[in-house]
């Protein structure tokens, strides 16, 4: 599978831009049923007695090498765990064992905000994909089996102050420092452990982008900050919006941008629990936001497997050990088929 995954690697497909890659898969399996949906895929048949093997096509931007290179029994490259390892074992599995009992969801726009995610009107557009047994969402879950998962709140957070020359700043008032009381606050914040189902969620917020100023010389009279909240499952997204904006309460707007659920943890379908056994019997709550919420909204039990490292997802260097490739391959491969 290590080609696989160079060859996946070596494809751009930062969010926005999956069509090449989707192609590229597309013609590699060509000799099963192929139905194109925006910039994602599905290989196979939906309907009853399927299980999905679910993977996002799109890497966050790169912020470091380009392309694939092995080194020390691992492969580097963007995406490498989250999550194209996961797509080299889906096409592998496919290849391998046909599309009888499996089905290929190959998806854009994970990455970037809810609206841009191609999996939920795919779901809503093929009525075959809800009556699937199962999903497995092949996200990096360390040899691990990955529960449930968090919601995520994105809000704008934004300070009003009043310009003035920066050589007479008794004249205006700076949105930015006026800000520091509160981004002090959210640089100590800690996360906030919350037990759901037995299975320990660590809620998180944190700032994640910033803007303010129009010149070197001029007093910023705005200054507006991108917060995330990843929520516990035992929380609705009115009761996460309601509990970020009490957090961001000395701000002088509060303005929600979007907003994905949570899913409960869930791993007493038949299927989960024998691939808990297959894999090494090791079940941890999802820490981070997966398309399990998309899922399990509409009545497909699901749950995070897949090779990868999830301290590596979204940083410089990324990398997967080549042997997580295999090991995810044979724990699937021995529970479905």
């Amino acid at each position: 599978m290590t080609e696989t995954l160079a060859w996946l690697v070596d494809i751009p497909s930062e969010t926005g831009n999956e069509t090449a890659i989707r192609e590229a898969i597309a013609d590699r399996l060509a000799g099963a049923p192929l139905t194109r949906i925006s910039k994602s895929l599905i290989v196979g048949e939906p309907g009853p007695g399927k299980v999905l093997l679910v993977g996002h096509t799109d890497t966050v931007p790169l912020q470091g090498h380009v392309g694939a290179r092995v080194e020390g029994g691992r492969l580097h490259g963007l995406g490498a765990t989250d999550m194209k390892g996961g797509l080299a074992v889906m096409v592998h599995l496919l290849e391998d064992h046909g599309t009888d009992r499996l089905v290929g969801v190959f998806y854009a726009g994970e990455e970037g905000p809810m609206s841009g995610n191609d999996l939920g009107p795919m779901l809503d557009e093929i009525p075959g994909l809800l009556a699937s047994d199962a999903g497995v969402v092949m996200e990096p879950t360390n040899r691990e089996v990955h529960a449930g998962c968090q919601g995520s709140v994105n809000a704008t957070v934004s300070f009003v102050g009043e310009a003035a020359h920066s050589a007479r700043p008794w004249l205006g008032e700076n949105a930015i420092s006026k800000a520091g009381g509160f981004l002090n606050a959210m640089h100590g914040r800690a996360p906030e452990p919350r037990v759901v189902e037995g299975l320990e969620f660590k809620e998180v917020i944190s700032v994640t982008r910033a803007n303010g100023g129009v010149a070197n010389n001029v007093i910023p009279s705005a200054f507006s900050m991108n917060v995330n909240y990843r929520f516990s499952p035992d929380r609705s997204i009115p009761e996460a919006v309601a509990h970020l904006e009490a957090v961001c309460l000395d701000a002088d707007e509060f303005d929600v941008a979007d907003a994905a659920p949570a899913a409960l943890p869930s791993v007493d379908h038949s299927i989960f629990e024998s691939l808990i056994r297959n894999s090494g019997g090791v079940v941890k709550s999802k820490q981070g936001w997966t398309d399990v919420a998309q899922l399990a909204a509409r009545g497909v039990p699901a749950i995070n497997f897949g090779p990868g490292e999830t301290s590596l997802a979204h940083k410089p260097g990324e990398s997967v050990d080549l042997t997580d490739l295999d090991w995810a391959y044979d724990s699937l491969a021995r529970t479905l088929l």
